[in-house]
């Protein structure tokens, strides 16, 4: 009986152990199909250092990393290339492009950014859905974890999670959690399932010590392109907030509401056509916010109301796939402006 049970271990053994050698050569073949479609992302930013003064600001560089889904287009975080005045683009081969912001959405931490011009060589990954993933399902992640380009971690899909309220670009928000490592740098970069499409964008981790503790989070491949090339998420280049009615009244705003400028990204639309950032940091309420800056009344016929409103704007600006011109009125100085807005949409070509 003895002879028999060892022999039966030593089979599950020899099983496992062979499986687990499979399972790393198919991730292994998996890799080599699909590194070429990552890309590392370089970028500088510069932001009022918040003193007084509108001309002094603090420059910056930050690390991300993205994935190639068109020729020219590249979905990454949000949050790596939300700020950013300088975007390089590298690719596996160290073939290196200039890019710009076109699409994005900071509450679901999604961007579009579109290159100078394609690479020589492009590699294209191909979107999967991620309403057919469940939970427990292997994926794998790519990106450049502290700068170290081309790291592969693999996990699982931990959990699903939904948010019932929405974007600030009025859209709801969707995020698998993984157990797979996600380290700075790695933001931004693509989740793939074992079949190499990309069900996720790499977002941000729930932390405690400032390191990765076993749960990460990125953005569902699904809500990405619902949100960045099928119905759109206009990119404006400005980080602001939506007064509150108290607020709007101590800042003599001559409505209920309004959006205060926080930031505005140099070459952006916003920046642009000289819509202002603030330039004075104080703390109200244990809020940190810039004071200073434009505060945004209306866009075209919607006037800033509060959330509601914001929502219906961002609605109506991702509306229609035309080329259009809009009109933005802003207080400065206590006085109303009026700048105008050509907005000409962007559609990459579906997967």
């Amino acid at each position: 009986m003895k002879t028999i049970q060892m022999k039966r271990s030593l089979l599950l053994s020899l099983f496992t152990v062979m499986s687990c050698s499979l399972l790393a050569q198919d991730l292994a073949d998996l890799f080599e199909d699909i590194k070429k479609s990552v890309v590392t992302i370089y970028v500088q930013e510069s932001m009022n250092t918040g003193t007084g003064d509108p001309r002094t600001f603090t420059s910056s560089e930050g690390l991300g990393s993205g994935v190639l889904i068109n020729e020219d287009v590249i979905i990454t975080a949000s949050h790596v290339v939300a700020n950013a005045d300088d975007i390089m683009v590298q690719f596996y081969d160290g073939e290196a492009r200039p890019a710009s912001v076109t699409r994005l959405s900071r509450m679901a931490d999604v961007a579009v950014i579109t290159l100078a011009r394609p690479p020589s060589d492009p590699h294209l990954a191909q979107i999967g859905d991620s309403d057919a993933m469940r939970i427990g399902e292997e994926i794998f992640v790519v990106g450049a974890p502290m700068g170290l380009p081309y790291s592969l971690s693999r996990g699982i899909i931990s959990g699903k999670h939904s948010e019932h309220n929405f974007s600030n670009d009025g859209k709801s928000l969707e995020f698998f959690q993984t157990d797979a490592s996600i380290n700075t740098g790695n933001s931004g970069g693509p989740m793939f399932n074992y079949r190499g499409e990309v069900v996720g964008i790499v977002s941000s981790i729930l932390t405690r010590s400032g390191g990765f503790e076993g749960i990460g989070f990125a953005a569902t491949s699904n809500v990405a392109r619902d949100l960045l090339t099928e119905r759109g998420s206009v990119y404006f280049g400005i980080e602001a907030m939506i007064l509150s009615y108290e607020m709007a009244r101590i800042l003599n705003v001559p409505q209920e509401s309004g959006m205060l400028v926080q930031h505005v990204v140099k070459d952006s639309p916003a920046g642009r056509m000289g819509i202002q950032g603030g330039f004075r940091k104080v703390s109200l309420d244990d809020q940190e916010l810039m004071l200073g800056g434009d505060i945004i009344l209306q866009v075209d016929e919607i006037r800033i109301t509060g959330e509601e409103s914001v929502y219906q704007i961002w609605e109506y600006l991702s509306s229609t796939n035309a080329t259009r011109t809009h009109t933005i009125k802003v207080l400065r100085d206590g006085e109303i402006r009026e700048f105008r807005w050509i907005v000409s949409q962007f559609q990459p070509t579906r997967q």
